[in-house]
Order: structure tokens, then C-alpha cells, then sequence
């Protein structure tokens, strides 16, 4: 009905998955609101945003928060009650907001103020809503915020690339006396994951392998917000490490890639998918992993726990809640987990106090895991003393899996982690996973910037009138044009240099163009 700001181009097949996504697509008894999100692949080629920061934002920010280039999230709040003025007896209306940016927490909170008054006001709501978020300040890593909308502050922290994996958000705000005190938010983007994992508690860690693995899963649930949830909360918990795949919170027998993930001449998508439409158990039971879970009730006892079995047992109209895989784990499970969550519902912890539990747990499990590998890509970087001024700098040796295999025996997850079982087993399938392959080109990138910011510094340590002695004018130009390329290039890749070692170069140059004869310096100067 409504798009706002209106010089927001979408393109007519976005607003029509827009229009799908943003509503529950199996019949939903329920009145009243809900909320939930998705992620909609962008159609139409690159549009150029209004984002001169995204590079900078981008490398600040932790790889898992970082701007979507190809996708939008949608984050949805759905109102459903009777009215008999109404063709169908029922008021239903969405309000969706869509960003490049995963903080579902942030936009969640801002869409239970607005929305209400939107149903309400309409448009002009809209309008003045939209004029307070002009006002915000952009996103910057490590800074936070007060975000003022329709008479409350919203007060949040935007997490940054150096924030210590596993620190809890800084509970000091400065206050400031804000009156009236701000919403304060503990987290831009971070779910209740004891909450969301309720029915799956005992099977974490087959999850966290399936995830890590990047295999194709789909998730059967009763509603988009059980659903997307769902999907948020598995794609989290390989923090630090980036979940590399395709995920969809929500999706519909609408979507544009319904064919793409139903289609069976190939084998299924590296992707995470949640659904609610029964049809799906169809259509989609040649995925080998699938997790169906009934509604989300929080009750004082351990909740049901779902069971795993064979996906035969998959049927088509009443299939009950559980995981419908033949996978076996390679690490053996861990009972100190379920027992210490367990320990906590007895003694009526809080949610959020499980829910850091958990998220310690998973974190010091991909830890284990990711650490040996980064020992290993290290010991791929040149020597230091390797690098000099005039050659090119060497190259990053290759990463070779049988030689990393052979760094496990003495350092491998062992080390840091009690779990017992086939870790070779599990690093051999991760590298044939997407998840590795992100992993690696994002160590491999930072490496080689690292390895150019070295050898300006190196050029910057040289004695360039020395070495200029014996050399031709031919020589000399050829090194001028070299360093000026590898300035541009460390200006447009934000190397990690100082920059008083770039101005000591940009000085070099211009000192090594001043002992040319005159008719090259002007050729030079002008070019």
C-alpha cells in the first residue's frame, strides 16, 4: 500500500516477495500481534546505495554484522484482530522494515513503538517517525548510541571487530540524565537463544555441527516467528566465525527460489531454511536434515525435547516434532551442558543468564575448533625479514590440508576443548564447506594487506638516494610509477598503515621526481 520514504526504489519482484513474506502464509489462528523477520535476495543488479561508509562500516564492524550487499532483511510486525467492518471479518495488516543490516533487536524494539500508532495514525506517523530517524547518527563499531524516536531514547551499542569474542555488552551507559531514561537494549542483534533452542537443547551440538558443516537444513515450524527465530538463532551460534551460507528465516511457496530449493535434479542448497507451510513436508523431504518444531511455550521445566530419527519417518500430514536426519556427530555430546542448563531451571535462573551460558558453550566450541587454524594460516605469513624494500613481497605459502592435519597431533582442539572424538573427521568435511572457504579468503585478504602495509614500511626505512646511485633513469621511473600505485592501493584498501609512513612516501616520490632531468618530471608530474 505504502512505501516510505518514497524515493526508495524496490523493484516490482521485491515488492511482490515483500508482499508474501510479510504475512504468515499457513493459516494462523491467532489474534492479536506478532513479529518476525526474513531475507530477501536482491533482484535487479546492483543498486548504488546512499552509503559512502559501507567500506568503512564494514571493516569495523564484526564480519557477522556486517552490511548486506546482495540481500535486505525484512523485519515484520503482523496485526491480525476481528473487525466486521472488514470484507473478511479481519483487520490484518503488516508494517515491514527492510535493511541491509542484521539487528533484529534494534529494529524489533523500534517496531513495537511504531507500529501500534501506525494502525492507528497512518501515514503522518510514518512521516514523523521517518524525519527522527534522519536525525539518527550513522552506525559507527564501538560507539553507542541514543537513538531518539517518538518521545523515548533507544540506547544501544553497535559491537566492533576489536570487542573481545564472549564479552558482554558494557552494562555502564552513560546516562547523562537522559530524561525520560532511555529503552536501553543489552544487545543490537542478539537473540534469547536458551528461549529459541527450547525444544533442542539436548541436540546443540549436532546442530552447531550441521551448521558449521554448512549442510542444508530446512526448519518446519508453526509460525513465521518460531520459524525465523529459529533460523537466526542456528545462524548465530558460530560466533566469531561467519556463517557463510544462504539463509532464509521465512519463506514461502511464493518465493522466487521456491523452484531453485524444491527442484530435485540437484542436491539441495548449502542453506537454512524455515517454513510453516505444511506443503513444504512435501516438497521438500529430499533435504537431509530437517527440524520440526511445535509452538514455543517457556515453562519452568525442561521443555520436551524433540527426538532425532530416520528421515522415513517423515510424514506427510501429522509428522511430529523432531530432527529428521541420518546424521552422525562426529564429537561425542556433551552432558556438562544439559546438566548445568538443567541446575538453572531449578533454581529459576533468568532466561537471558541460560541463554549467556549457552552462548559461552558455542562459543568455546567453535573456538577449539577455529584456533588450530588459525595457528596454522599464521605460520603461512613470509618472515619479516623476508621483506624488502625493492623486490615485490614475497608470497603467502599455500594452505595445505594434510599439513595442517599433521599440526593437530600437538596442538589441535584437544588442547581447549574435553570433547572426545573424530575432530579430523569433522576438519576434513569443513573444508569442503562454504564456511571454510569464507574463512579462508577473509584470512588470506587481511594477510595480504598486512604484507603490503610491511613493505611500505620497509620502503619507508630504505635509503632511496643510496640505491638511486646506480640506477638508470629507466629505473628510476619505473620505481616512481610503482610507488605511486602502491599508495592509491593503500589509500583505496584502507591498508592498515600509519599514515605518516604514506606521507614519508608521497615525500620519496616527489624527492626521487626532483633529481630527473626536467622534461621528465613534467611527464611525470602530469601523469
Amino acid at each position: 500500500q505504502l512505501v516510505y520514504p518514497y524515493d526508495f526504489r524496490l523493484t516490482e519482484k521485491e515488492k511482490t516477495s515483500i508482499c508474501y513474506l510479510s504475512f504468515p502464509d499457513s493459516y494462523s489462528g491467532g489474534l492479536g500481534d506478532t513479529q518476525f523477520s526474513f531475507r530477501l535476495r536482491q533482484s535487479g543488479g546492483q543498486r548504488t546505495t546512499h552509503y559512502d561508509d559501507d567500506g568503512e562500516y564494514n571493516r569495523e564492524a564484526p564480519l557477522t554484522l556486517q552490511r548486506e550487499a546482495a540481500h535486505y532483511f525484512g523485519y515484520v510486525y503482523f496485526r491480525q484482530v476481528k473487525d466486521s467492518s472488514m470484507k473478511r471479518g479481519y483487520f490484518q495488516k503488516s508494517l515491514v522494515l527492510v535493511s541491509r543490516l542484521p539487528y533484529v533487536n534494534l529494529f524489533q524494539s523500534l517496531l513495537q513503538l511504531i507500529a501500534p500508532e501506525y494502525f492507528d495514525k497512518l501515514e503522518p506517523c510514518l512521516e514523523a517517525v521517518c524525519n527522527e530517524i534522519d536525525q539518527w547518527p550513522p552506525p559507527v563499531p564501538g560507539q553507542t548510541l541514543n537513538l531518539p524516536v517518538m518521545g523515548v531514547v533507544i540506547q544501544v551499542r553497535i559491537p566492533s571487530r576489536v570487542d573481545k569474542p564472549g564479552s558482554s555488552p558494557v552494562k555502564q551507559f552513560n546516562q547523562e540524565n537522559l530524561l525520560p531514561a532511555p529503552l536501553v537494549l543489552p544487545s543490537i542483534h542478539e537473540l534469547d537463544l536458551f528461549r529459541c533452542f527450547q525444544p533442542v537443547l539436548i541436540h546443540i551440538q549436532m546442530l552447531w555441527e550441521l551448521m558449521l558443516l554448512g549442510e542444508p537444513i530446512v526448519i518446519m515450524a508453526p509460525s513465521p516467528t518460531v520459524s525465523s527465530e529459529m533460523v537466526l538463532a542456528l545462524t548465530s551460534c558460530l560466533a566469531p566465525l561467519k556463517y557463510c551460507c544462504d539463509y532464509r528465516p521465512y519463506f514461502t511457496i511464493h518465493d522466487s527460489e521456491f523452484k531453485e530449493y524444491t527442484t530435485r535434479t540437484q542436491a539441495p542448497p548449502n542453506i537454512v531454511v524455515g517454513v510453516t507451510n505444511p506443503f513444504f513436508i512435501k516438497t521438500l523431504q529430499h533435504w537431509p536434515h530437517i527440524l520440526r518444531v511445535g509452538e514455543l511455550r517457556m515453562s519452568g521445566d525442561l521443555p520436551k525435547q524433540v527426538k532425532v530419527k530416520k528421515l522415513n519417518k517423515l510424514r506427510t500430514l501429522d509428522t511430529k516434532p523432531g530432527i529428521y536426519t541420518s546424521y552422525k556427530t562426529f564429537l561425542h555430546k556433551d552432558k556438562t551442558l544439559i546438566k548445568r542448563l538443567l541446575k538453572g531451571i531449578q533454581r529459576k535462573r533468568p532466561s537471558e543468564v541460560q541463554s549467556a551460558l549457552l552462548r559461552r558453550h558455542l562459543l568455546e566450541l567453535t573456538q577449539s575448533f577455529i584456533i588450530p587454524l588459525e595457528h596454522y594460516i599464521a605460520s603461512l605469513m613470509p618472515l619479516q625479514r623476508a621483506i624488502t624494500p625493492w623486490k615485490n613481497p614475497p608470497q603467502i605459502r599455500p594452505f595445505r590440508q594434510e599439513d595442517f592435519m599433521k599440526t593437530l597431533e600437538h596442538a589441535g582442539p584437544q588442547l581447549t576443548c574435553v570433547l572426545k572424538g573424530d575432530w579430523l573427521g569433522l576438519y576434513r568435511r569443513f573444508f569442503k564447506s562454504p564456511n571454510f572457504d569464507g574463512w579462508y579468503r577473509q584470512r588470506h585478504k587481511e594477510m595480504t594487506q598486512k604484507l603490503e602495509a610491511l613493505h611500505l614500511e620497509a620502503i619507508c626505512d630504505a635509503n632511496i638516494v643510496a640505491w638511486m646511485k646506480d640506477k638508470s633513469e629507466v629505473e628510476i621511473v619505473d620505481l616512481v610509477l610503482k610507488l605511486r600505485e602502491k599508495l592509491v592501493r593503500a589509500r583505496c584498501q584502507h591498508l592498515p598503515v600509519k599514515e605518516e609512513t604514506l606521507q614519508r612516501v608521497a615525500l620519496y616520490i616527489e624527492t626521487i621526481i626532483g633529481s630527473l632531468p626536467e622534461d621528465l618530471q613534467a611527464v611525470l608530474h602530469h601523469h
